[in-house]
């Protein structure tokens, strides 16, 4: 696609460096004590490396390496790199969950790149929040930016076994619950199954989020599946530092790039992938940031049109460094291009269709054929009901078929201390029909809805081979987990919503194929256990958490701040 090229004189940069004042004297004399001369910056793109790499993010431990393949890049194509350190949003080690500081995120990415002289950005994420926090910051400022996914780690390994990070560690901890994996064994996994840096193998929400960012056209084709220990992935790391300088020549930015067609193109790639369901929040506030309105009816339409093509854990059998072995994802669209559209346009400065022009599937027993798909339908479902007036989701493909249309009586836990302190009591009335039901794990219950959603079946069931239960809550769950767990329930018990009124014994049907969740109680009774109810103490009286539970929104809506909304501009900084 032919674009105009800017002047030096156009570059945002040349407000800082370029005027002959006594400010921009201050500017180039500072850039000349850090070693630089004239001729390293005057006059040339400024591409800042918005790198996430922390000590405490063990998905993105090759940033630092991988920064400066970046910078070889831009200096390739006669830019200036700067490298600048912005929060890592890590979900081992932060608790609750990084999901709390997603929203922080995404306004220091704004802020950079609003504030500093920059022309065009490299996004470096992969941890599941990065990848929206990003793109989140960046769609708002709306600078030419080209994102770069950290990748997976390589396969997990136990004695003969492929181990999928997540979905294994889940697996194998029902097994050691059972009384049926020895602790010997279970430290041989601990030691197998993450064996370099990168994300999870899995398709869970970083490998989603990688793919579905590439769907949007926001990476270089094939980005999304290369793994993060590959030559081919410090080769891209430089090819996305050159394409940021010609994306600043071109001011190539997200609005001229998105369309409310790509998120759907995005959304299309999360149900073939079967993908997480946190893509599904993080796609819905993505989209808001860019001016576009995706509702949790988009996502269900679109899911009751694609099939699953991705044989990928944990609804599946393969994990990441297969799936970009047999074709990636440009192989696996390239089948559903009907399904997509391929006019949009994309970083690398062609169409989506073009991206994935004669790409090949390598191995069908990884990326199913078209006509052979591993289910009929996308990998999740929208329900609706009295339950969850305003939606909850549930990712069927990952789930015992049985469950698919089933009525139980709910246990109840008011929170997750609650669940943890009870759910292994032998005198727990559960049985293999009932239906779990956690409240107060919410945006606002929580705080910030962690990944709680995969709630633990009591040792008891577990011993007597049962391996699946109905689980309800107003929490998210790992894209590694699997299981049939409803969530996002929304509005969330914490403010109000009738999941907050659910007591034991209380019949709840779910109904997957007809997209309903029902609550088996009268109008009358749920009236008067209303009037009882009492909404919880804030739990926050400064700081950011208030901050975040005054503004955030509910799972349905993003749970993007309200006043982070798509709106008017906000002003370029003064330069005095």
């Amino acid at each position: 696609m032919a674009t105009a090229r800017r002047t030096p004189q156009e570059l945002r940069s040349y407000r800082w460096f370029g005027p002959d004042d006594l400010r921009s004297f201050g500017h180039r004399s500072r850039t000349k004590q850090m070693g630089y001369g004239s001729e390293d910056f005057a006059g040339k793109p400024v591409v800042a490396i918005l790198n996430t790499w922390s000590d405490l993010n063990t998905c993105h431990t090759h940033f630092r390496e991988r920064a400066e393949d970046v910078k070889r890049g831009i200096y390739q194509a006669g830019g200036f790199p700067v490298e600048v350190p912005v929060m890592s949003l890590g979900e081992q080690f932060m608790k609750p969950t990084s999901m709390l500081y997603r929203n922080l995120s995404a306004m220091e990415i704004e802020e950079t790149l609003r504030c500093h002289p920059i022309d065009a950005a490299v996004l470096m994420g992969g941890c599941d929040k990065t990848v929206p926090a990003l793109l989140m910051g960046a769609f708002t400022m709306d600078l030419p930016c080209v994102f770069l996914p950290a990748g997976p780690m390589l396969r997990g390994r136990w004695k003969t076994e492929t181990l999928g990070s997540g979905s294994d560690v889940w697996k194998y901890w029902a097994e050691r619950c059972a009384g049926r994996l020895s602790c010997d064994a279970w430290n041989e996994i601990e030691d197998g199954i993450a064996r370099s840096a990168g994300t999870c193998m899995t398709m869970g929400t970083a490998s989603t989020m990688a793919a579905v960012t590439e769907a949007l056209g926001m990476t270089l084709p094939g980005a999304s599946t290369i793994p993060a220990v590959h030559a081919a992935h410090s080769r891209m790391a430089a090819a996305c530092g050159r394409r940021a300088v010609e994306m600043a020549w071109e001011d190539f930015k997200p609005s001229r790039i998105l369309r409310r067609e790509s998120f759907l193109n995005a959304v299309t790639a999360l149900m073939a992938l079967s993908g997480s369901t946190n893509a599904i929040v993080h796609l819905i506030a993505m989209a808001g940031r860019a001016g576009f309105r995706l509702t949790l009816e988009d996502f269900d339409a679109i899911a009751r049109e694609t099939p699953v093509l991705a044989n990928l854990k944990p609804a599946g059998k393969y994990v990441m460094e297969d799936f970009h072995d047999a074709g990636g994802l440009p192989a696996l669209l390239n089948q559903l291009r009907d399904r997509l559209h391929l006019d949009c346009q994309t970083v690398s400065g062609q169409t989506f269709g073009e991206n994935i022009d004669g790409a090949e599937v390598y191995q069908n027993e990884v990326i199913a054929p078209r006509d052979h798909p591993l289910s009929p339908e996308g990998g999740m479902a929208v329900l609706r009901g009295n339950l969850a007036p305003d939606g909850c989701v549930i990712k069927h493909t990952a789930m015992e078929s049985r469950f698919l249309r089933h009525t139980g009586p709910a246990v109840v836990f008011k929170d997750y201390p609650d669940l943890k302190a009870r759910i292994d009591d032998e005198s727990l009335p559960i049985t293999a029909d009932s239906v779990i039901v956690l409240q107060g794990a919410g945006p606002v219950g929580a705080p910030g809805m962690p990944e709680w959603g995969m709630l633990p079946i009591p040792k008891r069931l577990l011993k007597a081979g049962v391996r699946d239960l109905v689980r309800i809550s107003d929490a998210r769950m790992s894209g590694t987990s699997y299981g049939a767990c409803v969530l996002h329930v929304a509005p969330e018990s914490s403010i109000g919503g009738p999941l907050a009124l659910v007591r034991d014994g209380d019949l709840i049907e779910l109904d997957v194929p007809a997209r309903r969740i029902h609550w088996h109680v009268s109008e009358s009774e749920a009236a008067v256990r209303r009037a009882a109810w009492t909404p919880p103490e804030p739990r926050f009286a400064r700081g950011y958490g208030k901050l975040f539970s005054e503004q955030v929104t509910q799972a349905n809506e993003g749970c993007d701040f309200r006043f982070l909304h798509h709106g008017p501009s906000t002003p370029e900084p003064d330069i005095f």
